[in-house]
């Protein structure tokens, strides 16, 4: 029985402790029931999409293992469901792969390293984010060449970096927990090595010059006194436009003209945004809608940048993304929540992992039923850029990602104490996730290789950019 004196702490940490008896931590090398077929899984997902740019999200698939494990990620969704997991359930970012970290402006414009990427938010195991991201460390440190030991070290570095500050925010009152901010100002400050202080001054000199007033004299152009998107097939086309990819056939095809479309996605917006972010949209008018592709796992799922201008001809451009259920949703052990509606999912889980969210974030329900959700585009927004990392330089970026998704854990479920004793001080859970990246990255080649033989055997249809806008050229 437990002791209705005792500190709820100490008997959170007791918990913790004793799940290594259910769960050892040696266990979490397990990588799961990998025997499927991972071309019909892919394909159970294209529906629902745009049907002539299913191609171009193969084919950039195709460029790569790591291309493929990026737009993968109901594989290991799936796998991840019979692997061992302490029970432990929270708010997950649902796909923490190494490239779904980065900054943006907060509201305050300082310059945030976060989550970005929430389309697959769900409640389920918090170790199910950290081997999605240990295993995108592994699979990317074989796509840049790296040796084997290299690669262990950045899923190691991860991995430490999350148990040792899991730790330090079960110390933290729950407040302290919510408002801790990881800038990209003190990520700088605290490096030691020329090459990250580099790369970070680099990635902070190109947010702060991504504004909508940047952006826009590459994206549109003004004719007869309103600004218009320019047409750049597949990245970017009208709908209603010649160089449109839709099938006649499609619902917003009947719809005849874009302002039909916001008549229906924008008034919904606006209903579901804060009474003060309504009155300063209320400032701006709308100027043109374009389709973009965006993404690599996104490609063919609706997205839409909505540009705005005020009474002084400043843009700002919203982008509206469709919400599909969670590839999560099929997988996680228990019973499912009910979800009414998948962009208020992504926006609840968004703003539940996030330290601070986009003030525009919202959700809205299309003309014909879909759900999407609205944020700003590419406002101070900056990527690592993976391909220039040198093997020093990913094992540091682990460890920040490490940082990253502990902090947002933290905030999301509550279970900071359980977790850390769980976890302990030493190697064992790192060495076990150190062996699962490994192991996965193995699978990952395997399903690649699968992957493109489909291709070849024409069961998969991939298209390049290339080829796309091939068909557009005069």
């Amino acid at each position: 029985m437990t002791d209705p004196e005792q500190n709820p702490t100490e008997q959170w940490i007791e918990q913790g402790r004793a799940l290594r008896k259910t769960v050892k931590r040696s266990d979490h090398l397990a990588l799961g029931h990998l025997h499927r077929d991972p071309v019909a899984l892919l394909q159970a997902t294209d529906k629902g999409r745009v049907e002539r740019l299913v191609p171009l999200r193969y084919g950039r698939m195709l460029t790569s293992p790591f291309a493929f494990f990026r737009g993968s990620a109901i594989l290991q969704a799936h796998d991840l469901k019979h692997t061992p997991h302490t029970g432990l359930q929270l708010p997950i970012c649902g796909d923490a792969h190494l490239m779904n970290f980065g900054g943006y402006g907060t509201p305050e414009r300082q310059l945030a390293f976060d989550l970005n990427d929430f389309d697959e938010t769900y409640p389920g195991p918090w170790e199910w984010d950290l081997k999605r991201l240990v295993a995108s460390l592994n699979v990317a440190a074989r796509h840049l060449g790296f040796t084997a030991a290299q690669g262990d070290e950045a899923v190691a570095s991860a991995v430490t970096s999350y148990q040792q500050h899991t730790a330090g925010f079960s110390q933290m009152d729950a407040l302290s927990q919510w408002q801790t901010l990881i800038t990209l100002d003190s990520v700088h400050g605290a490096s030691e090595d020329t090459a990250s202080r580099e790369q970070l001054a680099k990635a902070m000199s190109k947010a702060q010059r991504r504004s909508h007033e940047t952006l826009l004299p590459r994206m549109g152009a003004k004719v007869d006194g309103r600004w218009t998107l320019h047409d750049a097939p597949p990245a970017l086309f009208h709908i209603h436009g010649d160089s449109t990819l839709f099938s006649p056939e499609d619902d917003w095809m009947r719809l005849g003209h874009w302002t039909e479309l916001t008549d229906h996605l924008y008034s919904g917006y606006l209903a579901h945004v804060k009474p003060d972010v309504r009155a300063l949209l209320g400032r701006f008018r709308m100027q043109d809608l374009a389709f973009k592709v965006v993404g690599v796992g996104s490609v063919g799922t609706r997205c839409l940048v909505l540009l705005l201008t005020d009474a002084t001809d400043a843009p700002m451009m919203l982008q509206i993304k469709q919400a599909n259920a969670s590839v999560l949703a099929h997988y996680v052990p228990g019973k499912s929540p009910h979800i009414k509606h998948q962009g208020e999912r992504v926006v609840a889980g968004q703003r539940l992992m996030q330290a601070t969210s986009d003030r525009f974030l919202g959700a809205t329900t299309g003309p014909s039923g879909r759900h999407f959700y609205v944020r700003q585009l590419r406002d101070m927004k900056v990527s690592a850029e993976v391909e220039t990392f040198n093997a020093n330089l990913l094992t540091r970026y682990g460890a920040l990602c490490g940082q990253v998704l502990a902090r947002a854990h933290a905030k999301s479920g509550g279970y900071t104490v359980q977790v850390s004793a769980y976890l302990g001080k030493g190697g064992a859970f790192t060495e076990a996730l150190v062996a699962y990246a490994k192991g996965y990255a193995n699978q990952v080649e395997r399903d690649y290789s699968a992957f493109r033989e489909a291709c070849r055997a024409g069961r998969v249809t991939a298209q390049t950019e290339a080829d796309f806008a091939a068909d557009f050229s005069p």
